[in-house]
């Protein structure tokens, strides 16, 4: 049997409530007497009994996280980060895919909850008075990421309009008569949550109208790169691209080489997200960073203050930057 915190407190010479802080990454205890705590618990091989930590305080120390896929290198790197800040404060999680797929999306929250997870980090594909009531039915706290439902769930993102505003300025700024805005299909918006791209588009179209000078048009479809070679083979002005996810921008940034086509002298290129992989990209993608690292660890506290009844601001928006490169 390990040696337990009570036996801790007793070589150290401090109270078991001082040891408990020291292992807990706590603060009010000074440095000197943190450290040393930490040194016997390792040398005596001290682990922390998380079965006993969740006896006591009627938690499975488990949070559900339930995203689009983990293929999209946004949600990849955002569950990587919801992971690391989930273990800092000893949760486990169950990450699980819906897939875009509403009634997916149902079943898998309520088997997170007979999982007995004490809390969920959901980027929905739900929207509307029925799903809101849904989760505020439940049993445990849920926070939105991204694709923002309703002022009663709790959220977590950026200003999505402001940072188009912002794209879309910088673009113009940049001496671009014509810019193509590339998203997914927005057709379905009445009955699927596509709040991020969605209100990236409208952000896009009403900075367009605040300029007059410069033309524009959103390209709504899959068959997006189809329709870009369309627009730029008709078009004598000087072009940019402001695609709604860097993993868009990177799919046209590869056809437009394979086509021959340089950017960005010929065509100007800037994504959305600043995913970590774009550090393998030539040319640097100019990009509009949400910050993704910063959303999930501010969902991550979020949603451990509120699973501790604990008081929290439950509707965050992240400042978004630009990341300058060499795209445009």
């Amino acid at each position: 049997m390990g040696i337990t915190s009570k036996e801790i407190a007793e070589i150290c010479g401090v109270s078991r409530a001082t040891v408990d802080r020291a292992l807990n990454g706590k603060d009010r205890i000074s440095p000197k007497t943190k450290e040393k705590i930490l040194a016997v618990a390792k040398q005596m091989g001290y682990r922390k009994d998380l079965l006993a930590r969740s006896l006591v305080k009627g938690k499975t120390m488990c949070i559900g996280v339930l995203v689009f896929d983990i293929r999209n290198y946004y949600f990849s790197q955002l569950v990587n980060t919801i992971e690391l800040e989930s273990r800092k404060n000893d949760y486990f999680l169950y990450i699980t895919l819906h897939e875009k797929n509403k009634e997916k999306e149902y079943q898998l929250i309520n088997s997170l909850v007979s999982r007995r997870v004490d809390g969920i980090l959901v980027c929905p594909v739900n929207k509307g008075p029925e799903f809101e009531k849904f989760l505020l039915d439940l049993p445990i706290p849920v926070v939105s990421i991204g694709n923002f439902i309703s002022p009663k769930i709790p959220y977590v993102g950026i200003d999505e309009e402001l940072g188009a505003k912002d794209a879309t300025s910088l673009l113009i700024s940049k001496g671009y008569e014509f810019i193509i805005f590339v998203c997914p299909p927005l057709s379905d918006k009445k009955n699927e949550n596509v709040y991020t791209h969605e209100h990236r588009a409208i952000g896009f179209q009403e900075q367009l109208n605040k300029n007059k000078q410069v033309g524009g048009v959103i390209i709504d479809s899959w068959d997006y790169i189809n329709e870009v070679d369309r627009i730029l083979e008709s078009s004598n002005k000087r072009t940019a691209i402001l695609c709604s996810g860097d993993i868009y921008a990177l799919q046209i940034l590869k056809h437009l080489k394979m086509r021959g086509v340089k950017v960005p002298q010929d065509v100007g290129i800037m994504g959305f997200d600043n995913i970590d992989m774009l550090e393998f990209v030539t040319p640097k993608l100019t990009t509009l960073s949400n910050e993704i690292d910063t959303v999930a660890r501010t969902s991550v506290d979020m949603l451990i203050k509120l699973m501790n009844s604990e008081p929290t601001d439950t509707h965050v928006l992240i400042a978004h930057k630009i990341i300058d490169g060499d795209s445009i």
